[in-house]
């Protein structure tokens, strides 16, 4: 499934993309905020595709968003991870770091590692005092790990985060077969908002953040890490 070409005839493949469109349908019924962009560029992009009489139609991303519109709903079953959320707990390290603090918030972190082991390393934040809720509606804080050098026919994945309490999210690779260059780069950008309120660690002046290698880490480098806000 990892060639562009050929992934369609990987039978997962409809059942991976199908739970992608029920877990964004689930996301934009949990919350207020949680909605669909509304860039009208965005909206009014096209594809063309041949329908079921083999006509060539075009359909834009407006035309996809709501799937009762496309003729189909999804089963409505329960969903325990919605109501079982980890107790967050402060590692050490943490602890560490805030009492440390750290002497240039904007900093960016360098490390230049390969992944082979868990890494821990202290990132500042550029703005530490606890924000209202309109602040973080309008701007959400956002880890950026950058330069992540990798084999493209390398199966990869690390988590960010050690544990289920502090997990903020995954990079992964599936392997490309092609013959073009075999090394690239790429970055990972992950929403912390939620975690810091539910960690207690708003008005931290720096968080941890640690990698956690599950396969092919002996393949990637990171090359710097570091938290920035985006509209």
């Amino acid at each position: 499934m990892g060639n562009f070409y050929s992934a369609a005839r990987d039978p997962i493949f409809f059942s991976h993309h199908s739970n992608v469109d029920r877990m964004w349908n689930i996301w934009k019924n949990i919350g207020n905020k949680n909605k669909d962009i509304n860039d009208k560029d965005w909206l009014d992009t096209g594809f063309l595709f041949y329908d079921e009489n083999a006509e060539l139609v075009r359909v834009t991303v407006r035309d996809s968003l709501d799937n009762k519109r496309l003729g189909y709903t999804y089963e409505d079953v329960d969903i325990p991870w919605l109501k079982s959320k980890p107790m967050p707990r402060r590692t050490k390290l943490a602890k560490m770091a805030k009492a440390a603090g750290v002497a240039k918030a904007a900093e960016t972190t360098s490390l230049g590692k390969v992944v082979a082991n868990k890494i821990s390393t202290v990132v500042p934040r550029p703005k530490r005092k606890k924000r209202r809720k309109k602040e973080k509606e309008d701007e959400e804080e956002i880890l950026v790990i950058e330069g992540i050098e990798f084999e493209k026919d390398v199966a990869v994945k690390f988590d960010v985060g050690p544990d289920k309490s502090e997990f903020a999210g995954s990079f992964v690779n599936v392997p490309h077969k092609q013959k073009e260059r075999k090394k690239s780069k790429s970055c990972l950008r992950l929403g912390l908002m939620d975690l810091l309120e539910d960690l207690g660690a708003e008005d931290d002046e720096s968080v941890v953040v640690t990698l956690v290698p599950r396969c092919g880490a002996q393949a990637v480098k990171i090359g710097s890490i570091k938290i920035e806000f985006l509209p």
